[in-house]
């Protein structure tokens, strides 16, 4: 049975990525960002095929960045196949939302190994299955047949992956987009990959997140010597990409703070939302995000000290 809640966030998450995609382009693309370290780049129109992905090569093995969709998993493992035959060894989700990890059985399969952080364990064991029973449902060409892979292999703040040649850190800085998010950090090339605790877009679905720790951890991402950010979803870019991600929720909360004050409604608050930087970053106007007002209207009228 697919709880409520979860059916709620699947299509919050279509209308979110819908929204989004008619600023994207209409194609995926591949590029090695460092030697040997890969961002792919997801199409999200005029059909949304699911989040970025980044695949490094080490020595001996391939480590892949979230799973993605089933289907979309055949798909990278091609293009890996087109790059190098060594073998992929490890596949780390970022999350447990199923464009970023229902791929899973894909690669292990091959033999890999699954890899997330330990607070996202819970979350992959109720509404990961949950959502993946649902796509095979609903997405019965691509899921029929095909069995739920947890991650077997849980980390707390750090898991490093160093051979003299690559190093990849992953990294637990909070509860971002969801409660166990992580990141990939590849120091040597300043290159982050963030998952979904940071977009280039209007892709933010905020039903598993807490925006004020959200804010904290790209605080923290921020100060670390980030060159080139691989977003979950969009396209790569700069440190701006942080910035602009971390302004939204700083804005967003700030502006849902005042029209509380006032003592507005949240369908009051929905009309009555202006943040122009948000238009300018995703052509998008603010009021449109609608699933991002109702969560952080809920967050800030909550009982309990408010603190920004």
């Amino acid at each position: 049975m697919i709880r409520p809640a979860v059916r709620a966030a699947a299509l919050c998450l279509v209308g979110l990525f819908a929204a989004a995609a008619l600023a994207a382009p209409a194609e995926t693309t591949i590029t090695e960002v460092a030697p040997d370290v890969f961002f792919r780049k997801a199409q999200t129109e005029p059909v949304f095929t699911g989040c970025n992905q980044g695949f490094v090569v080490f020595r001996d093995f391939v480590l892949v960045i979230d799973a993605n969709f089933p289907g979309q998993a055949e798909n990278v493992i091609a293009s890996i196949r087109e790059r190098t035959d060594k073998p992929i060894r490890y596949v780390f989700d970022t999350h447990y939302h199923g464009d970023h990890a229902d791929g899973n059985m894909q690669y292990v399969k091959l033999g890999a190994t699954v890899v997330a952080q330990e607070r996202s364990q819970p979350l992959f064991e109720t509404k990961g299955v949950d959502g993946f029973a649902g796509a095979q449902k609903s997405r019965a060409v691509e899921y029929g047949g095909l069995s739920y892979e947890v991650p077997s292999l849980w980390f707390s703040h750090k898991l490093v992956f160093d051979d003299g040649q690559q190093r990849v850190e992953l990294l637990f800085l909070g509860h971002a987009h969801t409660a166990g998010d992580a990141v990939a950090w590849l120091p040597k090339h300043g290159i982050l990959f963030t998952g979904d605790a940071c977009v280039n877009g209007a892709f933010n679905y905020t039903g598993d997140s807490n925006t004020e720790s959200w804010i904290s951890v790209l605080g923290a991402l921020e100060d670390m010597r980030v060159k080139t950010v691989c977003p979950g979803h969009g396209e790569m870019g700069g440190p701006e990409i942080l910035a602009n991600q971390k302004r939204w929720f700083l804005e967003l909360r700030a502006g849902v703070r005042r029209a509380i004050g006032r003592g507005e409604s949240l369908e009051q608050v929905k009309e009555s939302l202006d943040v122009p930087f948000y238009r300018e970053w995703t052509g998008q106007e603010a009021k449109s995000r609608t699933e991002n007002i109702e969560h952080v209207f809920k967050e800030l009228s909550a009982p309990g000290p408010a603190r920004e």
